[in-house]
């Protein structure tokens, strides 16, 4: 790794054509609305709200909710760098299975999550039934930091994973040939070369599960783990004045920020791109051979707890209900409006992501760094802060679009647009800016350039922020229960409604339906990918 090159710093300092730098400022204008209400907010708040800041059980909060965020976002990490580099450069048997099921888990929402694993391991659940004709009358208790830590990692390592997967997948393989070619064997080379190349990808994944689990509420909730969130959503529930909801608000804004600059420093503005013309070839994988059996048994471990014992619990249900005679309703309208503002919103996140990751990454100034950061408001901030925002603006001052679906997409670009620009911005950071300048040396316009060369190196990086934002806006419950039209019914709003009234055998059929719709895209993605050659591990 060196420094950044000198051309691309001269070039950073001049202005970013206009095609860029608009759609890029309008991103940053639209993200920050749920900022601009909480300061609204905030400026009608009490001097007792103010004083709440500083009191001892605000700074427990703080610590309890920093050490969940850090825990895991380690957690999540050490799951999905194996699962990544084991699905990608390896020879592991039903590769493109496990591509898929890894992921799905992301679908899951965490109240659903939690509560599945609450039913399955925690006081009188299903593991501790099977587990009483053995003498064994009592399980570690799961409630707690324990308890969120595990449902929370468990849930969102996909975040981590579908980013690094689409980085790993643009890498150049000529730099691990030059390094084995050197005498590194092939774990030397994974640590010393690879991930290091990675590191961008590791810490744009990072960010969005720690931005997640700092807006969850659902699992801390249930896992009776209080935190920011949790506490924000008792203000809402609990007082007519939102202004001390606001406040507290604010201090996840600030969190979040504090989490932007952590990656920013630990991203760096070192180089990941290939500096020569590189290798055309696809990437090579290793052969595990005596390490296969380990391989798929930890595939087998990570896919099971997070999504095996939920889909379990899921299908009890279901039979309970058949059994009882409960009727299964076919939610094909529900289904339908799922897919359509998910995909939607996937489409517009994708797409307004290009110019706001060009100007990040080819126009580095205090401007791009500005809008980095207020890009990510949104999806730190509790899903119902940022629903209330836009019901605020669009009932005050953009009415035709108030209680319409184009809001609700609208909500869900801003709650998930960081999804898409991690990936964006780790695809553009391997693409090298001389090709760029190449072309304009050759005469081709701004417009010509990001057609011909950007868009295309980037495309990989791209439709993963398009399928994560599609994914995770399949499960949001807080703004679609908001801003959705009158009798709206997505798949997530299903399982919530039949689920709040007990009726599990009707929350089984939506939930299975939305993990089944929810592979589809993923699948898609996992058998577009480039088909690797193969090298044996050696020494």
């Amino acid at each position: 790794m060196q420094s950044i090159s000198r051309p691309l710093l001269a070039r950073a300092a001049s202005e970013a054509p206009l095609i860029i730098r608009a759609p890029a400022v309008l991103v940053g204008l639209a993200m920050l609305l749920p900022l601009a209400y909480l300061l609204i907010r905030s400026m009608g708040a009490s001097g007792e709200a103010w004083d709440l800041l500083f009191r001892v059980q605000t700074a427990q909060t703080l610590g309890r909710t920093a050490l969940l965020m850090v825990t895991v976002t380690i957690c999540s990490a050490a799951i999905a760098v194996p699962l990544a580099w084991l699905t990608i450069r390896t020879d592991l048997p039903l590769r493109n299975m496990w591509s898929v099921v890894t992921m799905l888990p992301l679908v899951v929402p965490t109240f659903v999550g939690a509560f599945l694993f609450i039913s399955a391991l925690g006081p009188r659940g299903l593991l501790q039934q099977a587990l009483s004709p053995l003498g064994i009358e009592q399980l570690p208790e799961i409630y707690g930091l324990a308890g969120a830590t595990l449902t929370l990692s468990l849930l969102s390592y996909p975040y981590l994973l579908l980013i690094l997967r689409g980085a790993w997948i643009n890498l150049d393989p000529a730099t691990e040939d030059s390094a084995r070619s050197l005498g590194h064997g092939a774990w030397s080379t994974t640590l010393h070369v690879t991930l290091p190349q990675l590191r961008p990808a590791i810490a744009a994944g990072s960010l969005l599960v720690a931005l997640y689990t700092l807006s969850d509420f659902g699992a801390v909730s249930l896992m009776r783990y209080q935190t920011f969130t949790w506490v924000i959503f008792q203000q809402y529930e609990s007082s007519f004045d939102r202004s001390i909801a606001a406040v507290l608000s604010l201090v996840v804004v600030a969190m979040a920020l504090t989490v932007l600059l952590l990656e920013e420093r630990t991203r760096g503005r070192l180089r990941y791109y290939r500096t020569g013309a590189g290798a055309s070839r696809p990437p090579r994988v290793f052969r595990l051979r005596r390490w296969k059996w380990p391989a798929l048994l930890l595939c087998t471990f990570i896919v099971t707890l997070s999504l095996g014992v939920p889909a379990v619990v899921l299908v009890q249900w279901l039979v309970r209900g058949v059994l009882a005679g409960e009727p299964l309703l076919f939610l094909l309208t529900a289904t339908m409006n799922s897919v359509a503002a998910s995909g939607l919103a996937g489409i517009a996140a994708a797409a307004l992501s290009i110019p706001l990751a060009v100007l990040v990454i080819r126009y580095p100034s205090r401007l791009s760094r500005i809008l980095e950061s207020v890009s990510f408001i949104g999806y730190a901030l509790p899903g119902v802060v940022v629903a209330l925002a836009l019901v605020f603006f669009g009932a005050g001052y953009v009415h035709p679009l108030y209680q319409t679906t184009w809001l609700l997409v609208f909500a869900y670009v801003v709650l998930f647009f960081p999804a898409a620009l991690g990936a964006t911005r780790a695809a553009l950071h391997q693409v090298s800016p001389r090709l760029e300048e190449a072309a304009r040396g050759l005469g081709q316009s701004s417009e010509q350039v990001a057609r011909s060369i950007t868009i295309p190196l980037v495309r990989s990086g791209v439709l993963m922020g398009a399928a994560l934002v599609f994914l995770v806006a399949m499960k949001e419950l807080p703004a679609t229960l908001i801003l959705g039209p009158l009798g709206f019914e997505t798949l997530a709003t299903a399982v919530w409604s039949a689920s709040s009234e007990a009726f599990f055998a009707r929350a089984a059929a939506p939930a299975l339906t939305l993990i089944l719709i929810s592979s589809l895209p993923m699948a898609y993605l996992v058998t577009r990918e480039r088909r690797p050659t193969y090298l044996g591990t050696g020494a």
